[in-house]
C-alpha cells in the first residue's frame, strides 16, 4: 500500500465520488477545510435525477470554500468546490473547464463517479487525487483504478466507517494499492494541502 502523510506539493486537483451515507461524510471532510486549500474539489453524489440538489446551498453553509454546483464551460477555479448537477455526467475538459453531458447512465447513475474520475486523468494525470467514499453501488472502482494506473493517489474510506460499504469494497477490491483511511484520516490528509500545513 502507498501510504502518503503529506499531499504537499503532490495534487493538483481533487475528484470524490460518494452515494448512500455521502452527505454525512462529506460534512466531514469539507467544513474542515481552511480558505487557504488552494486545490479544486469535484464532487459527485448520486440524487435523484428529478429533482434540484440542494448540496451547494447546504454546504456553502458550512465551508470556508466556495461551493457551487458546476455549470457548463465555466473555467474551473482554486479553492472551489464543484457539485455535479442532478442528471448530468461532470466532466473536466481542457482549459482546465467543466462539461456537462445528458450521455447514457453508468453504473445506472447520471452522474456517475467513474466518468468524473476518468475525465480529470485526461487533465491533471498523476497531480490528480481521487476518493471513493460510502456508497451502496459499483460506481468509482474502475474510475479509482484508472487514476492509480496515471500515477495519481487514491483513497478509500474505511468499509467499517462507512454507511453503505458496497462502493468501497468494490473499490478497494479493484484498487488493493488505494490508501484506506476513516474519515478523520482522510479529512487530516486533505488539511496538508492548506498553505503552511505539512503533516
Amino acid at each position: 500500500m502507498s501510504a502518503y502523510s503529506s499531499l504537499a506539493g503532490r495534487v493538483d486537483a481533487i475528484v470524490m465520488g460518494a452515494s448512500a451515507g455521502g452527505v454525512d461524510a462529506l460534512m466531514t471532510l469539507l467544513p474542515a477545510l481552511s480558505e487557504s486549500f488552494a486545490v479544486p474539489i469535484f464532487i459527485v453524489l448520486h440524487l435523484p435525477r428529478a429533482r434540484p440538489s440542494l448540496l451547494a446551498d447546504i454546504f456553502a453553509r458550512k465551508c470556508r470554500l466556495t461551493v457551487c454546483e458546476a455549470q457548463d464551460k465555466e473555467f474551473v477555479r482554486p479553492g472551489t468546490v464543484y457539485f455535479a448537477p442532478p442528471d448530468y455526467h461532470l466532466l473536466i475538459d481542457e482549459g482546465p473547464q467543466l462539461s456537462l453531458s445528458t450521455d447514457e447512465l453508468v453504473h445506472h447513475s447520471r452522474p456517475s463517479i467513474d466518468v468524473l474520475f476518468e475525465s480529470a486523468i485526461d487533465i491533471y494525470g498523476a497531480r490528480l487525487l481521487g476518493i471513493v467514499l460510502t456508497g451502496a453501488n459499483d460506481d468509482g472502482a474502475e474510475g479509482l483504478a484508472a487514476i492509480h494506473e496515471a500515477g495519481g493517489i487514491t483513497i478509500i474510506q474505511q468499509p467499517d466507517s462507512a454507511q453503505a460499504k458496497q462502493m468501497v469494497v468494490s473499490a478497494l477490491i479493484r484498487n488493493p494499492a488505494g490508501q484506506v483511511l476513516d474519515l478523520h484520516g482522510i479529512s487530516a490528509l486533505l488539511r496538508t494541502l492548506e498553505q503552511g500545513v505539512t503533516a
